[in-house]
This record gives C-alpha cells, structure tokens and sequence, in this order.
C-alpha cells in the first residue's frame, strides 16, 4: 500500500530503488529520521515480496507503542492512506494530536559509525566515509554532523544523497549551499528543486539558476524570480546552458523597456 507520503528517501523506496539489506533495516524501524518517514517506510514495507522484510515489518509495527501512535495518526498532516492502514490493523486517531514532527515513534538506529577526526584534512574523513558500508553511510547522513552531510551530500549512492536531503538535522543555509556546489548530482539538484518550501529561499533558487547541473527546464522556470543583478550575471556566465542565458537577456529586455 502506498502511504501517501513524499521525501527523497521514501520516493526511493517507492520506485523500487533500495537494496534488501537496506530494505531490511528499515523494515525493523531503522533509518528512519522522522516519525513520517519511519510510518511511511513501514506501511510500504508491510507488503513487500521478500518474507523475511515482510515478517520484520510486522513485527516492527506490533512493536509501535499504541498511544503515540494514535496521538501521531491525530495530525492534521498525516495522509488519509495512512491512516486507513492502521484502521485496518484496529488503530484509529484518538486523543490530542502530537506535536513532536521530528523524533521516530521508536528508535532503533543502531549507534552511528566512529569516524575519526583527521587533522584538518577534508579529504582523510571524506576517503574514512566512503570506505563505510552504504547503510553506515546513510545513518550518519540521517544524525551525523553538517560537515558529514556536507560530504554524503556528494555520494555516489542517491540512497546517501536522499538520505541527507531527508535528515531532521538540515538547515535551510546548508541546502542553499548544496545549490552551489559544482560536484553534487542532478538528482540532488532536482530534489532540492522540487520541495516548495526550500524554493521559497531566493539564495536556493539563485544556487539553483548558476549551477549548471541543475536540469534547464527546472532552472528556466525559476529565472523569473531572479533580480535583475543576478540576471545580468546569468546572462554572460559561460557555464549555464546557452539557453538559460538567452533567456536572462530577455527577461532583462523585457524589464527594461516594459
């Protein structure tokens, strides 16, 4: 059953993307940053044709303690798909609505992988995180630290990248730095593109127009917003898509003789 829930990590799941080893831990409730995605995961999972991550799922959502959970299937934000799959496991909304967005309704995050710190260097720790395991690497993308995240943010895995885009820890200034990075994939971009609330930042949107990984459709879309200083920047940066410039000229022209 669909849960009727969006976020970089879960739209992997939901495509088929992960691997059984992935699909396993979250099954038992790991590697979920949010009550919404733990839910979520969980109700995808409650399904899933491999027995052994269909039988943890069950047994992670007989584990759920019932009184959150109610409290949490009370929101105004919970998906009506969700809901209708706890009522039909006997678990209805009841009482007053829980406020707690972040904190999953139980942690079984096993402890975050040690990464020794190297002395001021960037590429030590950056080579210490790509010898983790996958899993290890999406659990310190989810809690680890901003420079962690600055890191996984680049991964070559999207479950590592979508993980980081899916952390409870993420600022909106980290996001709006993301947007600037030249070494970050087209999906990242593309995911940062398409949440409403980052693309209400001028700095994301900004990011978004210069990097030139950013899908054109997208960031021809979003010039229009752009200022007039940042358009005219565009409008001579060799690295965007000829395109995108020929189209800042325009808007430029167009605001300039109304």
């Amino acid at each position: 059953m669909d849960p009727g829930l969006r976020s970089p990590l879960i739209d992997f799941f939901r495509r088929g993307e992960v691997a059984r080893d992935v699909r396993l831990l979250a099954a038992q409730g790991a590697l979920a940053p949010r009550a919404h995605e733990q839910l979520a995961l969980l109700v995808l999972l409650s399904d899933d044709s491999d027995p052994e991550i269909s039988r943890a799922t069950s047994g992670t959502l007989a584990a759920l303690p019932e009184q959150p959970l109610r409290a949490f299937l009370a929101r105004s934000d919970v998906p009506a798909e969700m809901r209708k799959f706890f009522a039909a496991r006997g678990i209805d909304s009841a009482g007053v609505p829980a406020s707690d967005t972040e904190a999953p309704l139980i942690d079984t995050l096993a402890e975050l992988a040690e990464v020794p710190a190297a002395e001021g260097a960037e590429d030590g720790e950056r080579k210490m995180l790509s010898s983790l395991p996958v899993i290890e690497r999406m659990k310190l993308a989810m809690k680890g630290t901003r420079e962690q995240r600055a890191q996984l943010v680049r991964d070559a895995n999207k479950l590592v990248s979508a993980a980081v885009l899916s952390s409870p820890k993420l600022t909106e200034a980290e996001v709006e730095a993301f947007t600037k990075m030249g070494n970050v994939s087209e999906d990242v971009l593309r995911i940062i593109g398409t949440n409403r609330s980052w693309t209400k930042n001028y700095g994301v949107i900004a990011g978004l127009c210069r990097n030139p990984k950013t899908p054109p459709a997208m960031s021809m879309h979003m010039l229009q917003r752009l200022n007039e200083r940042d358009l005219k920047m565009l409008s001579i940066d060799r690295n965007v898509p000829e395109a995108l410039r020929q189209l800042s000229k325009k808007i430029l022209t167009k605001t300039k003789f109304g």
